[in-house]
């Protein structure tokens, strides 16, 4: 995923106490994430399912040739109610060869399975999930992004100075000019251009965006 392609959501899971701070921030987080909408969660659990494995290293010495049923009795615990008991410090029981036993956090792995279409982060008690689904209007608005990183790399080789405006001429991959129609403003604004033309010319360079061929023609804009 190109950090320049904007996301529809990140999901960040923050106690009570922190949830103010991330609200009131949540421009500046958007705008760093590169995505439309920050949610904020109490809960791990709301990123997707836990999964629960026996620790083998911890637990091989204890329980020997009955490993397969604590391994049996361990995947069949209620994996949410477990791991809200465990990540508390609490035991769970099972029961193997007749006999219950507790086990501890260290038995245990907790393997979360983030939501489909999502990846997720974990550091201790936080986590960040992003939103990785891009819709054709996602899609449209990364590759005009991608179209001004182009622009500027040209204004640069140009030797244009930075405060100078251009008239910037384009051309090449279909989808790509559509995109830069929808977004002109954005596009226009970035490259300080004061005209946009969709024809770019002979004298033009080219450049590639995710295989698609995109033509540009700049030149310093008459004062």
């Amino acid at each position: 995923m190109k950090v320049r392609q904007p996301l529809a959501e990140a999901v960040v899971v923050a106690p009570g106490r922190e949830r103010d701070a991330i609200e009131r921030f949540e421009a500046v987080l958007r705008e760093e994430l590169n995505v439309k909408r920050v949610r904020v969660v109490s809960q791990a659990d709301e990123l997707g399912r836990f999964e629960l494995k026996p620790n083998y290293r911890a637990l091989g010495p204890r329980f020997g040739k009955h490993m397969p049923q604590v391994a049996a009795a361990v995947g069949a615990l209620d994996p949410h109610r477990a791991a809200q008991t465990l990540r508390g410090g609490g035991q769970v029981g099972v029961r193997v060869n007749g006999g219950e036993h507790a086990l501890t956090p260290d038995d245990v792995q907790l393997v979360m399975h983030p939501l489909e279409g999502y990846e997720l982060e974990r550091a201790g008690t936080h986590a960040v999930a992003l939103n990785l689904e891009v819709d054709r209007a996602l899609l449209c608005e990364g590759l005009a992004r991608e179209v001004v990183h182009k622009v500027q790399e040209a204004r640069k080789d140009t030797g244009l100075n930075v405060e100078d405006r251009i008239v910037l001429r384009l051309g090449g991959d279909t989808e790509l000019l559509e995109c830069v129609r929808v977004h002109e403003t954005y596009v226009a604004g970035e490259t300080l251009a004061v005209e946009v033309a969709y024809e770019a010319g002979e004298d033009s360079r080219a450049a590639m965006i995710d295989d698609r061929e995109l033509r540009i023609g700049l030149e310093r804009a008459p004062l």
